[in-house]
């Protein structure tokens, strides 16, 4: 598989969307995506966009949100080649100002607000259960290969995650269900002249919404149900469904959703380790973040 192949990615959008070669600056860049501006000869800008598996179904999701009326980027051309997807978007330029928790509600009710679309993976109740279990068989792969080997903790409290998964899960579908943005945080609203546009939707899925207002706050900092609790107050205000506000597996609404995001990131976590970075390497800060979660969901979810 080709390294990196932005160059040619980037020559056969522009070849689709009918440009010359643009000057390209890197906006962010990581091992497994990219982010650069091109500037064309007559001044005009886009957003080359491109991404490695799996992360590269983006175009998919975003062409079907805006389609269903979600604020989007536009896309005027998109490719794969070698399991990678390159982008060419509009150029939203400069943020007017950092989304504050207002606009996130605000945007979390019109996404959630949009039509299930079928071509998107679904997180129901019956997958949310199996993700501590999916987690364990990440953690014995790894483990064969001589990595993650002491890891008793985890793999303890992995199996006491499961155990308890059927209970906890219970309500999974309790509206909001429908569209998960999964990278849901203030960066990921970009706030313009033109109004607000949400971008990053590679891991976008059906699945329950809360998960989203969990992923607003982040998961640097310890979790903290009380703000999470004005979140979805708020967003019940904004026009978001009364449902948000509903307990479900036998806990309140904030911490089934901060548990079961942070169980999600996990199982994400964990794939990642022994699948798509598949760096030993990388081991020790995964391992660090996995133990972090794990007490986080134990907590929140009163195993």
């Amino acid at each position: 598989m080709t390294a990196n192949p932005s160059a040619e990615l980037l020559d056969n959008l522009l070849t689709v969307a009918g440009r010359a070669t643009g000057t390209r600056e890197e906006v962010r860049v990581w091992s497994m995506s990219g982010v650069e501006r091109v500037t064309f000869l007559d001044g005009a800008t886009a957003i080359f966009k491109y991404a490695k598996r799996p992360f590269d179904k983006e175009d998919q999701a975003l062409r079907l949100a805006r389609t269903l009326g979600v604020p989007v980027p536009r896309i005027h051309a998109s490719a794969v080649l070698d399991g990678w997807l390159g982008m060419l978007m509009d150029d939203l330029g400069p943020t007017a100002r950092e989304a504050d928790d207002l606009d996130g509600v605000a945007a979390a009710v019109v996404l959630h607000g949009a039509r299930t679309a079928p071509a998107l993976p679904v997180l129901h109740e019956e997958r949310l259960r199996t993700l501590p279990a999916r987690a364990l068989e990440h953690l014995g792969r790894l483990r064969k290969a001589e990595r993650w080997q002491d890891t008793d903790d985890v793999e303890d409290a992995l199996d006491r995650i499961a155990q308890a998964a059927e209970t906890r899960s219970a309500g999974a579908t309790t509206a909001p269900f429908g569209w998960v943005h999964s990278e849901f945080h203030p960066t990921s609203l970009h706030i313009g002249k033109q109004g607000w546009r949400l971008l990053d939707f590679a891991r976008a899925f059906t699945g329950p919404g809360l998960l989203d207002l969990a992923s607003w706050h982040g998961t640097i900092e310890p979790a903290h149900p009380a703000s999470l609790r004005v979140l979805l107050e708020r967003y019940v205000t904004a026009g978001g469904t009364p449902e948000a506000l509903a307990r479900r597996g036998g806990l309140n609404a904030e911490g089934w959703a901060l548990g079961w995001h942070r169980m999600w990131a996990v199982e994400w976590f964990m794939e990642q380790s022994v699948r798509w970075i598949n760096d030993p390497a990388t081991d020790p800060a995964y391992t660090k973040a996995v133990r972090r979660h794990l007490t986080d969901v134990l907590d929140l979810l009163e195993i």
